[in-house]
């Protein structure tokens, strides 16, 4: 007797598949009522000031600015525009570009050979680790969603059969919207080499890396002296060559430190947190695993990672949304291994994806927690300052554990709900006189 023929899947089953996964493993950001930091209200207040068509011209000719990113400022105008006021939607949008890089992931390893279930496994501890999820959730960082999603398209590309002129006239394209959106996109090429050097030497890896250097080089020529020695906004932009190594320590270690918020600091109480030495064995056997299937696999980890990261590595702190790029590029190398892996390798990388993807879920909860803050505080933090118009508003905390949630949603708040703001609100500590006090759920109790 015939057996039955093997079911075969549309192409197109894998990246749908990847996608709702996020969609609804994210959901909580999805379904956040509020922002999670001044950025998206200083936006959403410049976007009102100046309604209609944010593509000025003013983002864009001045290549002398530190933050040079106009395609990423313009979008970010033209949808607090119209998305601020709605959240959910607003949101969902993030977490739907997010879904579309993770499902053009596996669309990529599936191109180069790997199975569908480790190739959307893969994709899937991408997407929903600590890196991602804070990139998903927080509207400050479509600059990221952005160029890491132009870098997978000019990866897509290259692997292409036999890409033609056309082809490579998108790779240039691609990369100088990557540049548009993020100084980051500057790693575009390094990668694109390395995938020459590691995956058999093709040709066409070779031509993206040369196609995708142009617009590079002609950036760096623009804007080096800029990047390195313009005045910095903050002191976390400061650079020095000497923070590399504790920078690549703390990205390597971050995903499995399931209960820290965000990477910056993750050093800080050193070799006595034990969390670092879960981290630090977490790390070594991945690192053992990958070596045993071949010292190219656990080179080509390390390299992609570290070319990912790039010249964030030299910043004076490290975010979490600098390592989107790394965590899709070690993701992919780990899911290409997998095949390739015994028993106990797997049961390494298992492990590893469950502590990163628990880390992911954590980061996320806070998010919606922080949002969920938001969106009771900064109403009612308006109406207070209307009802004083003449007289700033002192605010104090119930719970001083929330003090950095508060700092970065009244930090340089020109205005909210058409009332103006600015500096008329200042935290004020626990025995000065106040006029509110902010309750744990973000609402104002009167103290006068």
């Amino acid at each position: 007797m015939n057996s039955p023929p093997s079911r075969s899947w549309p192409h197109w089953t894998l990246p749908i598949l990847v996608l709702a996964g996020v969609l609804l493993a994210q959901s909580l950001l999805v379904f956040n009522p509020g922002y999670y930091s001044h950025d998206e209200l200083q936006w959403a207040a410049f976007a009102g000031q100046h309604p209609g068509w944010h593509f000025r011209g003013y983002l864009w000719t001045d290549v002398q600015s530190f933050q040079y990113r106009p395609l990423t400022f313009s979008l970010w105008l033209w949808l607090s525009e119209h998305l601020f006021a709605r959240p959910m939607l607003f949101h969902g949008l993030m977490v739907s570009l997010g879904g579309l890089n993770a499902a053009m992931l596996a669309v990529l390893l599936r191109r180069f050979g790997v199975a569908t279930g480790p190739a959307g496994a893969g994709a899937l501890v991408f997407a929903l680790g600590p890196f991602a999820a804070l990139t998903h959730g927080w509207v400050g960082t479509l600059a990221d969603l952005i160029w890491v999603g132009c870098a997978l398209l000019v990866a897509l590309l290259a692997q292409r059969e036999r890409p033609g002129f056309v082809s490579w006239v998108a790779v240039f394209v691609l990369t100088s919207l990557a540049l548009l959106a993020k100084e980051a996109g500057i790693v575009i090429p390094a990668l694109l080499g390395l995938a020459w050097l590691f995956l058999g030497r093709r040709r066409e890896w070779l031509i993206a890396a040369v196609v995708a250097g142009l617009p590079v080089a002609i950036y760096l020529a623009l804007r080096i002296g800029v990047l390195l020695f313009s005045p910095r906004e903050a002191a976390n932009y400061g650079w020095s060559l000497a923070f590399i190594p504790e920078r690549w320590v703390e990205y390597q270690l971050y995903p499995p430190i399931a209960t820290k918020m965000a990477i910056a600091g993750t050093l800080s109480r050193g070799l006595g947190d034990g969390r670092v030495w879960l981290a630090i064995l977490v790390w070594l056997a991945t690192a053992a695993a990958l070596w045993r299937v071949g010292a190219r696999w656990c080179m080509g980890w390390l390299l992609a990672g570290t070319a990912a990261l790039g010249p964030v590595m030299i910043l004076a702190e490290s975010a979490n949304q600098y390592g989107y790029g790394y965590a899709a590029a070690t993701a992919a190398v780990c899911a290409a291994a997998w095949p390739h892996m015994r028993r106990w390798g797997r049961v390494v990388l298992i492990v590893a994806a469950l502590l990163s993807v628990w880390h992911g879920v954590n980061v996320m909860r806070r998010m919606h927690e922080v949002g969920r803050i938001q969106s009771v505080y900064s109403p009612a933090l308006a109406r207070a300052v209307a009802q004083m118009p003449n007289a700033g508003v002192r605010l104090k905390l119930a719970d001083i554990g929330q003090a950095w949630i508060y700092e970065r949603l009244s930090h340089d708040i020109p205005s909210y709900a058409g009332v103006d703001i600015g500096d008329r609100v200042k935290l004020v500590a626990a025995d000065e006189a106040a006029d509110y006090e902010i309750q744990r759920d973000g609402s104002l109790k009167p103290l006068r």
